[in-house]
């Protein structure tokens, strides 16, 4: 891999009303918004070359990768290691629910009723971007959700990993080098090796 193309999913039908999803099973489709912005995306990857999308297991994922590349004959692959977090007993209820109680935990507590771990969660999060880098495809379009994109952006400006993170925008393209995303992988690698929240 030589390039990689990180964008969010299109806004979704839960995501619109503060609901979280962390169960590829449970229907969510993108609202009319989330398809225009997924057109968008489209739009501006239009002359982009390229010879594979990664996409998560979730409806409103595959469903922005299916518009923004309509038209276009690019290889598909799911890979799990990308899904949204595992909510456990958050899981349809308030994001802000979900936030604080993830702000007063340590990031190694599973989320209760079943859920995941921050810390595991970023670890499954580098074994997907790690796959990645090893495919022989030279430019990638991975579509996926807010979290595992904010958190190798913030590990190019050197932020570990926190509890509460600035939302990615919708369907926005952010371009990076097989160098950049091997960095910022290797940063989520050593913080998940030894996981504590920081200020």
């Amino acid at each position: 891999m030589d390039e990689v193309i990180l964008a969010r999913h299109g806004e979704s039908e839960l995501s619109f009303v503060g609901t979280v999803n962390g169960d590829p099973a449970v229907a969510c489709a993108l609202t009319a918004a989330g398809e225009e912005q997924a057109l968008r995306l489209g739009e501006r990857l239009a002359g982009v070359e390229l010879d594979l999308c990664v996409t998560s297991e979730f409806e409103r994922v595959r469903q922005t990768a299916d518009l923004a590349l309509a038209g276009r004959v690019v290889p598909r692959v799911v890979m799990p290691e990308l899904n949204d977090v595992r909510f456990g007993r958050f899981e349809g209820g308030t994001l802000i629910d979900y936030r604080e109680w993830a702000a007063a935990n340590e990031p190694t507590v599973e989320a209760p009723g079943g859920g995941e771990s921050r810390a595991g969660t970023v670890r499954r999060y580098a074994a997907g971007y790690r796959k990645i880098l090893a495919r022989a495809e030279r430019r990638i379009l991975v579509v996926a959700h807010g979290l595992p994109i904010r958190y190798v952006l913030n590990a190019l400006d050197r932020l570990s990993p926190t509890p509460l993170v600035e939302q990615v925008a919708y369907a926005e393209p952010y371009r990076l080098s097989a160098s950049e995303l091997e960095t910022a992988v290797y940063l989520l690698e050593e913080w998940a090796d030894l996981p504590a929240w920081t200020s």
